[in-house]
């Protein structure tokens, strides 16, 4: 076991930063469900937009790998835009009237939904090639050797990503428990407005911790000073206009909004990033290779398996009687759990091959949407009522989250490690930012098939006018059994086919 070195603590403040940013998640449920007017499938289609903003990891990775001695002010502008996210939706909430008479709330809203992500990629870029930095402070040298980077020990790297999601659920664990203590004993009468949009203001602590990861690792070192920009190739500038073209094709094809745009700019992105990666993967030999793109297929379709939507929530709100406190405590067991499962499933991610832990991961997440399921037929009533009201619905819940919470971060440690184990020394950043691009784009496929079975599976909340009080729309939730069970079918057999599949295939994956 690896202790902690203080070179890891730079990019774990930034890590611990994104986790921060679940501080509003809360808020941000009841903010959709009572203040704004959008279906469950508008939902997910924004969900969709403020993913593809993570595309621009992989140009921003480039310039960083160009401008390592200046990665602070990515950093800093991104930490800019955090701000700048936060400050509109507390400005929404403490002064309604004046937002809205600039744009309505939907738009406000949008709008910060989708400067946010941006913010985002530019901080997790940097600290995703800070990380390789930790394990091997010299890998940005001229004279740091490839074969070098091969026999790097495959241990720290595990550990070290372990640590970097460490982080990040540990700020989760922190926000869930600012939560509970902030919606503790809400009620109706009280001024909702405030207390949300105090949970915004708490919410600027998330680029204060990121701009200390940086300085502090100014502070630390001044190497970074004299490690020299790497002079640009054939191949450099074949990367860099390729990630260019992907960027600006997403965002003209996006501002149209024509029919088919996110189908078109899904399918076209992983083409692009396709050539990409192959660009910097054919160095490699003819087995690498096929490692690489047999793993990428059992990553994409695992990550891209559709969910609930909106929908789900509020069934639960109005159905089973969560309210912001229950949530809240949701995310705190979610955060704790998910600690606890890191650190208990270490030797399992270690030494386990890819195709093995997403056939595991895959049948755990199908499983558990039985709980949700079984909660819609009433099934929380029976065990109630032979527990003497113990196991109950929001129990049930517990129960369901504590089992769900690790299976994310077990699934992308592995791959994590793996990135920063054999990504050339010349492209830590930009290999990263490709890789992990190319899974966020499995996240915006997720979101387009949410989008579809919601469109299919239509579920509908109540709607009120708060000036008159009026229901402008009824709750359906008739077809919340139908998108739930759609949806266990699909995430058990899919994911499980494909790696069959790749498997008996040339691109069997290996890792």
């Amino acid at each position: 076991m690896f202790k902690l070195k203080w070179s890891y603590i730079p990019p774990l403040l930034i890590y611990a930063s994104a986790g921060i940013s679940g501080i509003t998640s809360v808020v941000g449920i009841f903010f959709l469900k009572d203040y704004l007017n959008l279906s469950a499938s508008l939902i997910a289609s924004i969900a969709f937009w403020a993913g593809i903003p993570w595309a621009l990891k992989m140009p921003v990775g480039f310039l960083i790998d160009k401008y390592w001695n200046q990665k602070h002010f990515f950093v800093y502008f991104g930490a800019f835009l955090i701000t700048l996210s936060l400050l509109i939706m507390y400005f929404l909430l403490i002064n309604t009237e004046f937002m809205i008479g600039i744009y309505k709330a939907e738009t406000w809203f949008i709008i910060s939904a989708i400067i946010s992500p941006v913010g985002y990629v530019l901080q997790d870029v940097v600290a995703d090639a800070m990380t390789v930095e930790a394990v091997d402070p010299d890998f940005k040298k001229e004279s740091f050797k490839k074969i070098t980077s091969n026999n790097l020990n495959k241990s720290e790297h595990t550990i070290v990503q372990l640590y970097g999601r460490f982080a990040i659920i540990f700020g989760s664990l922190i926000v869930g428990l600012i939560n509970l203590y902030l919606f503790k004993d809400i009620n109706l009468s009280d001024n909702l407005n405030l207390l949300y949009s105090r949970v915004y203001l708490i919410g600027m602590i998330i680029p204060i911790l990121s701009i200390s990861g940086v300085i502090l690792s100014k502070l630390k070192k001044n190497r970074d000073l004299k490690t020299p920009s790497f002079k640009l190739e054939k191949l450099d500038y074949q990367i860099f206009i390729g990630s260019c073209f992907f960027v600006i094709f997403t965002l003209i094809l996006g501002s149209l909004n024509f029919r088919l745009s996110k189908e078109i700019i899904l399918l076209s992105s992983l083409i692009l990033i396709a050539i990409i990666i192959r660009l910097l993967i054919k160095t490699m030999s003819k087995l690498q290779q096929r490692t690489i793109i047999g793993t990428a297929i059992i990553i994409f379709t695992f990550r891209s398996m559709p969910s609930p939507g909106a929908g789900l929530n509020w069934f639960e709100i109005d159905i089973l009687g969560f309210d912001q406190s229950f949530f809240a405590l949701l995310s705190t067991i979610s955060a704790a759990i998910t600690l606890l499962g890191m650190l208990i499933f270490k030797n399992f991610m270690v030494n386990s091959s890819i195709a093995k832990l997403f056939a595991i991961l895959t049948v755990l997440s199908a499983i558990l949407y039985l709980p949700s399921i079984l909660m819609y037929y009433n099934f929380h009533n029976y065990t109630s009522s032979i527990t003497g009201g113990i196991v109950d619905a929001r129990f049930i819940a517990i129960l369901n989250t504590a089992a769900e919470s690790p299976l994310s971060q077990v699934a992308m440690i592995p791959l994590l490690a793996w990135i920063a184990k054999n990504a050339p020394s010349k492209y830590k950043a930009t290999f990263f930012a490709v890789f992990a691009s190319f899974t966020n784009l499995a996240l915006s496929a997720k979101e387009l098939l949410t989008s579809y079975l919601n469109k299919v599976f239509i579920i509908k909340r109540e709607v009120v006018d708060k000036e008159i009080g009026k229901v402008i729309e009824k709750a359906n939730y008739s077809d919340l059994d139908n998108l739930l069970i759609s949806i266990l079918i699909i995430t058990m057999f899919v994911p499980l086919a494909t790696i069959l599949i790749v498997q008996k295939s040339k691109v069997k994956s290996l890792d």
